[in-house]
């Protein structure tokens, strides 16, 4: 994590992540959220390996026209505000989408044709996805839908749609901790103190480890 900040500054929501479970369990609609979930599709991933596609065949995500408007909560790294609970009412009324595109072709990706009227950054994280595990930021679809939910109260929601995955649960299991710490902060600016927090703290303690001098045993020793 010794390029940490960069990271952050370039913080982006695209995704090309794989799931590597053959099974598609079918959604219980009492479980599901009751607001619109949504994603462009950009085709730059593998359709096998794309969990955006996969919550697709499962019913679970709608997938828009290129171009297409969406009036709810938008994942983009065009954005420049950060996601938190209080954007709750907007998900609740109006729903989330995220872009789905590979982190390779970021550039290439007319992300500003998507125009959102509420677009967002998510906070520091680390993915969980089996090709970029333990990557700060580089989420899949499912984890940055997945995150947004957490942050802004739908925790249960959130869970509904990591289950589908059999790496899911890792997800919250390497950012439990800092996921209910977003989902207390007021509202974005203190989503993004609460990250930096983070982010310098882990910066001091690798630097204090690096810094501690190793205890070897002694080269010779004395016998009574």
């Amino acid at each position: 994590m010794d390029d940490l900040s960069e990271q952050v500054e370039n913080i982006a929501l695209k995704t090309s992540e794989a799931d590597t479970s053959s099974s598609e369990e079918t959604s219980s609609e009492d479980e599901a959220p009751n607001f619109p979930v949504a994603m462009w599709d950009f085709n730059q991933c593998d359709p096998k390996k794309c969990s955006g596609r996969k919550l697709a065949r499962l019913k679970l995500i709608k997938t828009l026209k290129i171009k297409q408007r969406f009036p709810g909560l938008v994942l983009t790294p065009t954005a420049e505000k950060c996601v938190s609970p209080e954007d709750k009412d907007i998900i609740q009324s109006k729903g989330v989408a995220v872009v789905d595109c590979s982190w390779a072709r970021i550039d290439e990706t007319p992300l500003a044709s998507l125009k959102p009227s509420h677009g967002r950054l998510l906070p520091f994280l680390v993915a969980a996805n089996p090709i970029n595990y333990g990557r700060p930021c580089q989420l899949s679809c499912v984890e940055a839908i997945a995150a947004t939910m957490y942050i802004t109260g739908f925790k249960a929601a959130a869970k509904f749609y990591l289950d589908k995955f059999t790496w899911g649960h890792s997800f919250l299991d390497l950012n439990g901790e800092l996921l209910d710490t977003y989902s207390s902060c007021s509202d974005s600016r203190a989503v993004v103190a609460a990250q930096n927090k983070y982010i310098q703290d882990e910066q001091n303690k690798q630097l204090t480890d690096r810094n501690a001098e190793p205890d070897f045993p002694s080269s010779s020793s004395e016998s009574d």
